[in-house]
């Protein structure tokens, strides 16, 4: 009889519970050599790691997956030499600062705010290999542990990953290779059942398409447990009077050079003033790239991610809009917030959408495709969290990870 998924992610989040103090007691040099260790150990198991990612690759194209979600699922050679490099960035980075003076208490007492580990997180994300590497090293940086669960089409690789680069750089280094755990069982069950973990998984991440996010945190808030969620996504473009054409044409290439990323151009905005300037240049570029620009009347909610939808993620939504204020009202109520830019070599105008648009991310003239951990903050992120709520917003990475307390101790004893 096969044990119930409840109670192999019990024991998946035990395991990394008693290696947390491994990872929470490490001198920062440890730390950093874990993480320069995986970065190398990327390329002394390359052909281990291309061999497993092969296998998903395959079972995928043979199920019937989306030319999108197989770019996603793919770790070819350039994909590695990124992830190395990223690794060996971060090992770099300076640690996050873990004790911070506050002010003088008088009576001769000083407080402090201290950042402590949250101790083990869970982590459920789609069939992205590369992720798998983010979220241990953002984890490692941290020094929290940690049960990863990727999308069944992925575990081979991650498995892989777990195995010849991260449990055995942890090793290396001196610290537990258990702090960090990989979910090896297919199935959504075992989603469900990591969020059900509330004395063992004091948090976990969410990433994923928007109504499979949404279950989980559902699920997680009926168990007690607390989330980040990175659940919905695509990024607006909104296209002023003041516009250059260029410009247009570079964001629109930009930001749909990955169709099966949540920070791509997903919908399209225009001032109706010149509508009939820039939307043969949309079609055009859009043609060029053999992406539909889907246009009133619509089947679907105006903010609908093309991403998440499978087979027609080639798709951008175009409409008009009477002005700038309009586009990012819309922006900020049909669609998910994470990010926006505005096309215009007007200061002003671009002043007023920025000030009124609410997302996580707001750019100007930029590409929205920048609302990435590593592209914004040189370090990789967990996901991106967009709720409107104080706390991480925008790309979550290892510096948002902890816990505060507050000490307070005689002033002379520091």
């Amino acid at each position: 009889m096969s044990t119930p998924p409840d109670d192999v992610l019990a024991g998946l989040a035990r395991r990394a519970a008693a290696a947390a103090d491994s990872l929470a007691d490490a001198s920062d040099e440890q730390i950093s050599a874990a993480l320069a260790a995986m970065a190398r150990r990327l390329a002394e198991a390359r052909d281990d790691l291309t061999a497993a990612n092969d296998r998903d690759v395959a079972a995928a194209e043979a199920d019937g997956m989306s030319p999108a979600l197989l770019d996603r699922l793919r770790l070819g050679p350039d994909r590695l030499d990124d992830l190395a490099a990223n690794l060996q960035l971060l090992a770099e980075t300076a640690p996050m600062v873990r004790e911070v003076p506050v002010r003088d208490l008088g009576d001769g007492l000083q407080l402090l705010e201290r950042r402590r580990p949250v101790g083990v997180i869970g982590v459920n994300y789609e069939a992205r290999p590369n992720v798998t590497i983010d979220v241990a090293s953002q984890l490692l940086k941290s020094r929290n542990a940690g049960v990863l669960r990727t999308g069944s089409a992925a575990i081979g690789s991650a498995l892989a990953l777990h195995e010849h680069v991260i449990a055995a750089s942890l090793k290396e280094a001196g610290l537990d290779p258990e702090a960090i755990q990989i979910v090896g069982e297919p199935g959504h069950e075992y989603a469900n059942a990591l969020v059900r973990q509330p004395g063992l998984v004091r948090l976990v991440i969410l990433r994923g398409s928007g109504a499979t996010t949404a279950a989980l945190g559902a699920e997680a808030a009926r168990h007690g447990v607390r989330t980040l969620a990175h659940a919905e996504g695509g990024g607006v473009l909104y296209i002023d009077t003041a516009a250059d054409e260029d410009t247009l044409r570079r964001l629109l290439e930009e930001g749909t050079d990955r169709l099966g990323v949540c920070n791509r151009v997903n919908l399209v905005l225009v001032h109706e003033a010149v509508a009939g300037e820039f939307e043969p240049v949309i079609r055009q570029v859009m043609a060029g790239r053999s992406i539909t620009v889907d246009e009133p009347p619509f089947e679907h909610p105006i903010g609908h991610e093309w991403a998440l939808d499978d087979g027609r993620e080639a798709t951008v939504t175009l409409l008009r809009v009477a002005d700038e204020q309009a586009a990012a009202r819309l922006a900020n109520t049909e669609t998910s917030g994470l990010a926006a830019t505005i096309v215009t070599e007007d200061a002003d105008t671009a002043a007023r959408f920025l000030d009124r648009y609410q997302g996580t991310g707001a750019f100007w003239n930029a590409t929205t495709r920048l609302l990435d951990g590593f592209k914004l903050l040189a370090v990789p992120e967990t996901g991106i969290n967009v709720d409107h709520m104080p706390g991480p917003r925008g790309p979550v990475t290892f510096a948002d990870l902890y816990l505060r307390q507050y000490l307070v101790r005689p002033a002379d004893r520091g």
